[in-house]
């Protein structure tokens, strides 16, 4: 007997005594409902590709108990799913929502899209930090500012859930964050010694429940790692279950040797490998894509088990590190703002920066002045040239874009984040017209509001999975929503080997996306970044109704998402090797 019916029965029956009342309406009359959820009237696209089918999704605590048509039973609460796509929620495999959502546990720009899962680790990863470590960080904060009450990798994502988010988290252990542990930032080789050091670090972790090793090869101090050492983390990754997933150290002038690396680690480890955010810097590159995806593709055919993510974007974001050769930064921020004010490296730097070949990206001999965009500063005398492109600064300076971009580090005591317009848009849509290619933002997960208007960032933190169906499906029609939802669901969750989560089926964790396929859009522009995208307009995180009509509800029900190696699986732990885990599709 409903609720209702009690509160009109003390109304009409005042008469009757309150002990009498309470017998018919207690607890033994009332009929529980079967579901909390139902989910009824949608598209079911089940993350595997496959057409959709109409029906319902029903679900009880924190797990998918019906699909099908015309579920049986009642529910506590009841969603039209009228004229939409009901799909699995969408995973970003490449995430910096490791800042932001200890900030604000909401996820907010990635949550209004779909996303259910942020998975971190792209070669720094938030632990293990030992206290020299802690300390570095603490300095170098900028607007987002937290303690550190954690050390190991496992000990930071509890203790986020424990704060509260709304998305799941899961994380790869970084493998500049293993060499900074056991080695510093500098540019040296391991002994043996310590190299076992790094390989049962990355044990302990994967066994603390990481997804496996996160590589940025560009970047120093991973820079300095050699193919050997990398071959020893990551196969201790494979050996627990996990994946490797790298930044590759060159993506422009020489990818093609960069890609060979990849698939050394690869066949050495018999790890499986993701590619992050593929593309090619550079005009003077872009006629390398039919290359790059055929050796890709004849890896695969070959046995190999690689695959890639990206963004949907024809534009880079990072700092002006990618900028400047490796070996100004050895040491970390600190001692690469001190060489740079010493006139002799200074000059030395100058002559580097403008030279062909050499180390490292170096983005500025591929990228014009006129096309990097300052969207990211530390301190705040600098925030006044936020918007502004390298080549305006430099005119406002009277200094050559190389100098310039010197003294906006050292004036800023950062890297400084910025846009790099360094590529083409025709690739984007072959990559993404390729069946093993998954989506990351490779952003944060911020809202609209507050702090996080200090700084401009880039679209893609709002608009990356939007984007792939109003642009790529919906648009210029280079795949089905099926297809694309594939991409973002079951794809990547292949790859990481999720128990129970990826696909909409009974059993599973609840973590459903309502959308609609006709008008699910992004809004965030270059110029306008801090927009929310449209379309999505109810999100479900282990069963909790997360974003309602497009609101969010206030829940975060966000949960620890561990890995193959973890020891709280009944066969988890590093007892395996690589060869033991179940095959990949």
């Amino acid at each position: 007997m409903a609720p209702g019916y009690c509160l009109s029965a003390l109304r009409t029956f005042f008469i009757f005594s309150f002990t009498l009342l309470l017998a018919s309406c207690g607890p033994e009359q009332r009929a529980e409902p079967d579901y909390d959820i139902l989910i009824t009237g949608g598209m079911i696209y089940d993350g595997t590709g496959a057409d959709p089918i109409p029906g319902d999704v029903a679900i009880k605590g924190e797990r998918i108990v019906y699909i099908g048509p015309d579920a049986p039973g009642t529910a506590a609460e009841t969603v039209d799913a009228k004229g939409k796509a009901v799909s699995p929620g969408f995973i970003n495999t490449l995430s910096w929502g490791v800042d932001s959502l200890l900030i604000d546990g909401r996820g907010m720009s990635d949550l209004k899209q779909g996303v259910t899962l942020e998975l971190f680790g792209e070669g720094w990863s938030m632990g293990p930090w030992n206290e020299e470590m802690k300390q570095r960080r603490l300095a170098r904060q900028g607007d987002l500012k937290y303690d550190i009450n954690w050390t190991t990798l496992d000990e930071y994502l509890t203790y986020m859930t424990g704060r509260g988010v709304s998305p799941n988290v899961a994380s790869l252990i970084g493998a500049a964050t293993v060499r900074i542990h056991e080695l510093g930032e500098a540019d040296v080789d391991p002994t043996p010694e310590q190299l076992e050091n790094m390989k049962q670090i990355v044990a302990d972790a994967m066994e603390d429940g990481a997804m496996g090793v996160g590589s940025s090869l560009i970047y120093a101090p991973g820079n300095y790692a050699s193919t050997d050492e990398l071959v020893a983390l990551v196969g201790e990754a494979g050996r627990c279950g996990g994946i490797y997933t790298t930044h590759m150290r060159n993506e422009g002038d020489r990818i093609f040797d960069a890609l060979e690396e990849t698939f050394d680690i690869a066949i050495k480890t018999g790890t499986p490998t993701e590619i992050y955010h593929l593309k090619l810097s550079g005009q003077q590159n872009w006629h390398k894509v039919d290359e790059l995806i055929k050796r890709i593709e004849d890896a695969r055919a070959g046995g190999l088990r690689i695959s890639a993510d990206m963004y949907t974007y024809p534009a880079s974001s990072t700092g002006l590190d990618a900028y400047m050769p490796l070996w100004v930064q050895e040491g970390g921020i600190e001692k690469w703002v001190a060489r740079m004010k010493d006139p002799e490296v200074r000059k030395k730097l100058l002559k580097d920066m403008k030279a062909e070949g050499g180390e490292g990206e170096n983005l500025g001999r591929r990228t014009p002045a006129d096309k990097i965009l300052l969207v990211g500063f530390k301190n705040d005398e600098m925030k006044q040239y936020t918007g502004k492109t390298l080549a305006e600064v430099a005119n406002m300076w009277n200094l050559s874009p190389e100098e310039a971009a010197i003294n906006l580090v050292i004036r800023d005591g950062s890297r400084v984040q910025v846009i790099y317009f360094i590529m083409s848009e025709d690739n984007v849509k072959k990559q993404l017209a390729r069946p093993w290619v998954s989506l990351g933002s490779d952003g944060d997960a911020a809202p609209a509001e507050g702090i996080f208007l200090k700084s401009m960032t880039h679209p893609r933190s709002y608009g990356n999975f939007a984007r792939l169906f109003a642009k790529y499906v919906r648009q210029d029609g280079i795949m089905t929503v099926q297809e694309a939802v594939r991409r973002v669901t079951g794809q990547p969750a292949a790859l990481l080997q999720l128990r129970d989560r990826g696909l909409l089926l009974e059993g599973y964790h609840a973590d459903v996306v309502i959308f609609d396929p006709a008008t699910i859009r992004d809004n965030a522009t270059f110029d306008r970044p801090h927009q929310y995208a449209s379309g999505v307009s109810d999100v479900f995180v282990n069963g909790v109704h997360t974003i309602g009509n497009g609101r969010h509800t206030g829940a975060l029900a966000g949960q620890v998402v561990r890995g193959r190696g973890w020891t709280g699986w009944p066969d988890g732990g590093c007892r395996k090797s690589s060869s033991d885990w179940q095959d990949l599709p």
